[in-house]
């Protein structure tokens, strides 16, 4: 690799860490080890290429350009710290990621999703889940964490709430957010 590739290369990982957090070679590679994948299987859950994941990997490529793989991204994240954690099975995290899969980003199924007798997976058992995942979605589809993180800070003197509110939906885990839902139904 020479200079000029080494240091795009070098940028677009420094701009995955301001938008996801870390590089996403480190993240795609821990879920990949948590979930028991290989790449291809990781890129098929996505709903990327094998190409486009290897791209992002490698820091080729910047930014997850569609927001459903994102959501997807998040998801696959948080069932990746249910896993380590011991709240499921490795059999549950396979049927959570097919259902992972086949969702176009905002209503994702969990592992404690309801099933109909046809045996097949409804509506997610907390329905607060897929109303957080939806603003989730949204406000990470505007902007990325740092922006959002930024932009909370400024609020916090005039605006507490709403800076918490964009803290809580913006960055933090979709558990956390959950709980923010919950305690805020009136």
């Amino acid at each position: 690799m020479d200079a000029v590739q080494q240091e795009s290369t070098e940028k677009a990982r420094e701009q995955q860490t301001t938008w996801y957090g870390e590089p996403l070679g480190t993240l795609f590679r821990r879920l990949i080890t948590d979930l028991g994948l290989n790449q291809a299987r990781l890129a098929g859950v996505l709903g990327l290429s094998a190409p486009m994941l290897s791209q992002l990997m490698s820091g080729q490529r910047a930014k997850i350009g569609n927001p459903a793989v994102v959501q997807r991204v998040r998801a696959l994240q948080d069932l990746a710290a249910e896993v380590r954690g011991g709240r499921i099975s490795a059999a549950e995290a396979t049927g959570a990621m097919d259902d992972i899969r086949r969702t176009a980003g905002g209503n994702v199924l969990s592992p404690a999703s309801t099933t109909s007798r046809s045996g097949s997976a409804s509506v997610p058992a907390n329905p607060s889940k897929r109303v957080v995942r939806e603003i989730q979605s949204l406000l990470r589809s505007v902007s990325d964490a740092a922006e959002i993180q930024s932009a909370a800070r400024l609020l916090a003197d005039s605006h507490p709430e709403l800076a918490e509110f964009l803290r809580v939906y913006g960055v933090a885990r979709t558990r956390e957010a959950i709980e923010h839902y919950e305690n805020h139904q009136g």
